[in-house]
């Protein structure tokens, strides 16, 4: 049974769209002095609406930073504190830590999806 389910989660992964979409977050690591100014980049390809900034602490599940449903419109998710973000471009939404801190140590994820419905 483990290689029927196994070719089946291939098929499924290979037959949901384009190999050359993507979201591509930059830089892949990151080590700086605190209250320093830090930005991550975050771009995708695929033409989508809603873009997604999440922080993920050790043992703990992911937190919504920030979120925005299209160019101009940013919104707070649950730990906008020490943060800001800007869309002026459909693809990117870039995120910075205004004064790096020890208790921004932690793995910070973008996301898009087609809509936020």
């Amino acid at each position: 049974m483990g290689p029927r389910l196994l070719g089946c989660v291939l098929f499924c992964l290979l037959g949901a769209g384009s190999l050359e979409a993507d979201v591509t977050q930059s830089p892949r690591y990151r080590i700086t002095e605190t209250k320093k100014r830090v930005t991550l980049t975050c771009s995708q390809n695929m033409n989508h609406e809603a873009m997604y900034w999440y922080r993920q602490d050790p043992g703990l599940g992911p937190k919504l930073i920030y979120f925005s449903r299209n160019i101009g419109n940013v919104q707070k998710g649950d730990i906008p504190d020490g943060y800001t973000v800007s869309r002026e471009e459909k693809p990117n939404f870039p995120l910075t830590l205004e004064l790096a801190s020890n208790s921004q140590t932690s793995l910070y994820f973008c996301a898009s999806s087609k809509s936020t419905a």
